[in-house]
């Protein structure tokens, strides 16, 4: 059986992702789609709307055959780090290929940027810390230094969110010379940070989230969504009586600064060059994570670098804990349908990585950043569903659709 993989969020589920793998299914000739998804907390340093458990049996709903859990130390991270583990836990599931969405839309711009890159990777590093020490951030440095290195026709443009991440994902699999092979497709409709949602049934995650939280209610939202997904959202909000948000955990992050010293606060992964000192004075003097993060802001630090300083704030996760972390130790299954577990059993046997089907049965320290940032995701919801959906962390089976 050929496998294809995905690398993705669904925070939550829409028909956009629907799309996305259905043309992957048919740009690759794949048998079976397999998604690596992120935990309870996201790329972007933010808390995803529902579970993970909510998010995966969505994507089985939606034409996702098999579901892996992308750790902690990974998704949470830079593009570059986000890329690197996803890439390599398809790699270890031999996955032939995997497929992304992107602006460009087509994958020759993706391999000539890894290949140009790799062989001007000194100057493009030069031109980056240039970039930076003129006070800009790192994504803006560094589209400023790609452009500085690869002109005309072949350059990709890197302002891009799809396209960052896509440049990431070929160089991981190119870089390690893994056998899978890279596609893309043209991502269309709603960009990726698309906040307004239009008369288009597919709309960017961000802009349903923002609807949802502005509206209170999930009707506004029913046009760009899958019914599995509104289904899933629907259960959610009654078995738990929350849709997560920053704002939830604001009071613990607060806590969390204003209690920690400023050198604890420096050694948490990510805080670097003093900012732990506006930290401590901008969490003193807000009343809300919005509020905290409109004063913390700015012109050097993207607001998605704050955030995932927040999250590692949040989770107490230092700067040792995840410099270790350089491959991906184990692959934690989620859930699965038919095609997906008849595709498992074939490579069962010769998977590199041990499988994790139940977390009871695993007992090794490199899943504790895992375990610690579910612990801390749950505290967001009210008694005494917080430990309802730590039982489901523990206990449960995977999901079988």
């Amino acid at each position: 059986m050929k496998a294809c993989g995905l690398v993705v969020e669904y925070n939550p589920f829409h028909n956009g992702h629907v799309l996305h793998a259905r043309e992957s299914r048919e740009k690759t000739g794949a048998d079976v789609i397999v998604a690596v998804m992120s935990g309870p907390f996201l790329q972007r340093g933010e808390p995803a709307i529902v579970s993970k458990w909510t998010r995966a049996e969505m994507a089985l709903n939606g034409g996702i055959d098999l579901v892996i859990e992308l750790p902690y130390a990974f998704a949470t991270q830079k593009a570059e780090i986000f890329a690197k583990g996803s890439i390599a836990l398809l790699e270890s599931l031999g996955c032939d290929s995997f497929c992304f969405g992107s602006e460009d839309g087509k994958i020759e711009p993706f391999i000539i940027a890894h290949r140009i890159l790799s062989e001007n990777s000194a100057a493009f590093d030069a031109a980056i810390k240039s970039a930076m020490d003129a006070g800009n951030s790192y994504p803006a440095s560094a589209a400023q230094a790609y452009r500085s290195i690869i002109h005309g026709d072949a350059a990709l443009d890197l302002t891009k969110p799809n396209n960052i991440l896509g440049k990431e994902y070929v160089s991981a699999a190119l870089s390690n010379g893994y056998s899978i092979r890279p596609y893309t497709i043209q991502r269309v409709a709603a960009g990726y940070h698309e906040t307004k949602l239009s008369k288009d049934p597919i709309a960017s995650a961000t802009g349903i989230r923002k609807a949802i939280h502005e509206h209170q209610e999930l009707h506004s939202v029913s046009s760009y969504i899958p019914q599995a997904t509104m289904s899933g959202l629907e259960q959610y909000l009654t078995h738990y009586h929350a849709l997560h948000d920053w704002e939830m955990y604001w009071s613990m992050l607060k806590y969390r600064i204003l209690s920690s010293s400023l050198t604890e606060l420096a050694g948490i992964y990510e805080v670097e060059e003093g900012i732990e000192h506006r930290m401590k004075e901008m969490a003193n003097q807000s009343s809300s994570f919005s509020g905290f993060m409109a004063a913390l802001k700015t012109k050097r630090y993207t607001w998605t670098r704050l955030q995932r300083m927040c999250v590692h704030i949040l989770t107490h996760t230092f700067k040792e804990q995840v410099i270790h972390n350089d491959q991906p130790a184990y692959i934690r299954l989620l859930g699965m349908n038919g095609r997906g577990q008849e595709y498992l059993r074939s490579v069962k046997k010769g998977l590199p990585l041990p499988l994790i089907s139940k977390l009871s049965s695993y007992r090794r320290q490199d899943i504790d950043m895992d375990l610690r940032a579910a612990q801390v995701y749950a505290l967001g919801l009210p008694e005494p569903h917080q430990a309802a959906l730590m039982k489901r962390e523990y206990e449960s089976p995977i999901i079988f659709k």
